[in-house]
């Protein structure tokens, strides 16, 4: 789940946010001994001051080797630093843990990847069809169902904890109404579909997504802080939660879209989950992770899409990030080379995925240097003013310009809205993720246009009348 911006409070990527650019083709030689700190300090520590985040653990695995460093503070004010035994909600890092759960399923002949969906069900529900097509176990995994990112019934009544009353009569209700736009076989991202998919392999083994989770995953792992539902002594070790603008916010409870987005766990126990990962044993559930690591889709962006993981563009990272309200996580493994990176952070900030992108990056000895320090200055109001409107990048995508409280705000077409700093008159930047915006004047002297700067793009998009 990823709660950068809402729509009726239904939780999306901030999009703008381009993601897994992670290239590993030419690896420089690792020493041995596992010691990171005085190259992630210096990271760390920028990401503190620029933030605004509040604490977060690191967690590095590499030729079975481990090492955790804890940065911040776990309460915004104290000085209580978190550890790898703090808990974290994980938000869509847990589609990971969901894909590993059907693949083990597989693994045990019980369910089959090219099962149609409808198999599943509960009677009387139905699922939809496009031409003929059958939505398929796997099409859930790989978010290629057609079903869209959020379910047309999401009306949560508490809008600071908004899946808590999403019951499974919500949950078919959705199903046996909805028509698909198009067939099963292109790639849309889909929290429904990925938490419709944990209910039903759950469901298929008479257990609930987290019985299930539990039996296949944490037990034969150790993972003994790793849940949707704490105790008494995991809530005493839970991270309070932080929104964008260090508000204090509340924590999310996810009980039937659990698969999506639900799971709350430790430093300590991603590592076991990495290092499980990572195994080339016979073990049963390595056969299932291995089988989830599979490249199911492939994207023409050069992303694709194993069970549940997101393959980055250099075709052997693996990876998942996910917000909540309050928190944010960073997973990847590259089995190829017995590495993975974990990333907990108790504020619901865009940049931890950055951070733990350039972490991986790290851990295989490749020099990285810490962003640009960006200084903020002050603009005349005037000025600002001058910004707002509607500026077109393609039909389907804008990025909408207002002032609020004497703040210049961005919003992309079905995201949030998110302030900018001026670092000139003309230039601005993000703290949420690290995006710049020029804007340039026309003939006449006012704004023609603005570009957005991420990624190596520099995209432009023509202010609209």
């Amino acid at each position: 789940m990823n709660a950068c911006n809402h729509h009726k409070i239904s939780p999306v990527k901030f999009r703008i946010i381009a993601c897994a650019q992670i290239f590993l083709a030419a690896l420089p030689g690792m020493a041995h001994g596992l010691d990171l700190q005085p190259k992630i300090d210096p990271l760390a520590h920028r990401l503190l001051k620029d933030g605004p985040i509040v604490g977060f653990v690191v967690g590095i695995v590499r030729d079975g080797e481990t090492q955790v460093l804890p940065y911040g503070v776990t309460t915004k004010g104290s000085q209580d630093a978190p550890d790898g035994d703090t808990v974290y909600e994980i938000g869509s890092a847990s589609k990971a843990f969901t894909g590993v759960l059907l693949a083990n399923a597989v693994r045990r002949g019980i369910v089959q990847l090219e099962d149609p969906a409808q198999n599943y069900l509960p009677d009387g529900v139905i699922m939809p069809v496009s031409d003929g097509k059958p939505i398929t176990l796997e099409h859930l995994a790989t978010h290629t169902s057609g079903l869209p990112r959020m379910p047309d019934n999401f009306a949560p009544s508490d809008p600071t904890n908004p899946y808590a009353d999403y019951g499974e009569s919500e949950l078919f209700a959705f199903l046996s109404g909805h028509t698909l736009r198009r067939p099963p076989g292109e790639h849309e991202y889909s929290n429904y579909g990925m938490g419709l998919l944990g209910r039903l392999v759950a469901a298929k083994m008479n257990k609930t997504y987290e019985e299930l989770l539990i039996a296949d995953i944490c037990e034969p792992l150790g993972m003994e802080d790793t849940r949707i539902t704490l105790t008494e002594d995991q809530k005493k070790r839970f991270a309070a939660p932080y929104g964008i603008a260090l508000e204090p916010v509340s924590p999310w409870d996810i009980p039937t879209l659990g698969g999506a987005g639900g799971i709350r766990s430790t430093c300590n126990d991603m590592i076991k989950f990495i290092k499980a990962n990572l195994a080339d044993d016979d073990k049963p559930l390595s056969h299932a992770m291995r089988l989830s690591h599979q490249k199911r889709h492939p994207g023409s962006d050069g992303l694709a899409m194993g069970l549940g993981w997101h393959f980055a563009r250099d075709g052997k990272t693996r990876f998942h990030n996910g917000m909540t309200g309050g928190f944010h996580c960073w997973l990847a493994i590259v089995p190829q080379h017995s590495m993975g990176v974990v990333v907990l952070a108790n504020t619901a900030n865009g940049r931890i995925s950055l951070f733990g992108e350039t972490l991986t990056r790290v851990a295989f000895g490749i020099p990285v240097e810490p962003p640009k320090e960006r200084k903020e200055i002050e603009v005349d109001s005037a000025v600002l003013e001058s910004y707002t409107g509607v500026y077109e990048m393609r039909p389907e995508f804008k990025l909408t310009v207002t002032v609020k409280d004497g703040n210049l705000m961005l919003q992309a077409s079905g995201q949030g809205k998110f302030p900018v700093y001026a670092e000139s008159e003309t230039k601005f930047f993000y703290k949420v993720v690290d995006a710049q915006i020029s804007f340039v004047p026309a003939e006449d002297g006012k704004i023609g246009h603005l570009i957005l700067h991420q990624g190596g793009l520099h995209q432009k998009a023509v202010r609209k009348e």
